[in-house]
């Protein structure tokens, strides 16, 4: 996999840009790549470019553009995955994988069972680093759009607000509620789609009440209990799967 570096600014070929304080660091200092270095350049809204680094110093390493290439295919769905904030490194592992299954919008919020106490889950330290992880996330995978990160809100602030573009708003729920959703095959591949994805301990009663109050379908993923980690990826590989989004 070719060294690839983020640089928002990146627009055309044949520019010479400047990386930011962070990238530079990575490049000169971890990977200790010098002029005449071969990469390549993404600026998050999905467009790539093969590279040059010109000089390489610490604090400023400078690189030329030169062509354009196709970056890693898009998803056909818009996928806005809520992700319920975990204790530890988990909601890094979530967002990294949900980014790695093609998400476009990453929605942290802070459920009643929440494993880390709110005025933490709200910091802004936090929601920066969930930004560099998804950075970190879009280089791996190959693709050259970044998704939008927003702040931590409450779960009420999450299901109340309305869906980001058209299509449906489903609460994915655990197997003990099964009986009352809807299996992923009965909801018809939409435009676009909002997963809301709950904690380790599950739903509250209250906020599955709420939820539907608010117009959120209850989906059902199967029989088998998930971890909180790791229910993004399935869910984003079942939704693409379903709906032949590939």
């Amino acid at each position: 996999m070719p060294v690839r570096v983020l640089v928002p600014e990146a627009s055309r070929p044949d520019e010479q840009l400047t990386l930011s304080v962070d990238e530079s660091a990575h490049v000169a200092r971890v990977l200790r790549l010098g002029p005449g270095a071969a990469v390549r350049v993404f600026n998050g809204r999905g467009a790539e470019w093969t590279a040059t680094i010109v000089t390489s110093a610490r604090a400023a390493v400078t690189v030329a553009l030169h062509d354009a290439i196709a970056p890693a295919r898009e998803t056909r769905v818009r996928y806005s995955v809520a992700i319920a904030v975990l204790k530890g490194d988990g909601t890094d592992d979530a967002i990294r994988d949900a980014v790695m299954m093609g998400a476009a919008r990453i929605c942290p919020f802070v459920p009643a069972r929440a494993e880390i106490p709110v005025a933490v889950a709200l910091r802004g330290e936090r929601l920066e680093r969930w930004r560099r992880v998804a950075v970190s996330s879009a280089k791996q995978c190959g693709r050259a759009v970044v998704p939008e990160i927003t702040p931590a809100v409450s779960f009420a602030a999450l299901t109340a607000a309305p869906a980001s573009g058209a299509g449906p708003r489903l609460l994915l729920v655990e197997p003990s509620l099964s009986l009352a959703a809807l299996a992923l095959a009965d909801v018809a591949a939409p435009l676009a789609v909002t997963l809301a994805i709950g904690p380790e301990g599950g739903w509250t009663t209250e906020e599955v009440s709420v939820a539907e109050r608010e117009g959120w379908l209850l989906v059902s993923l199967g029989g088998r209990t998930l971890r909180a980690t790791s229910a993004p990826l399935a869910a984003l590989a079942a939704c693409q799967a379903v709906w032949r989004d590939d």
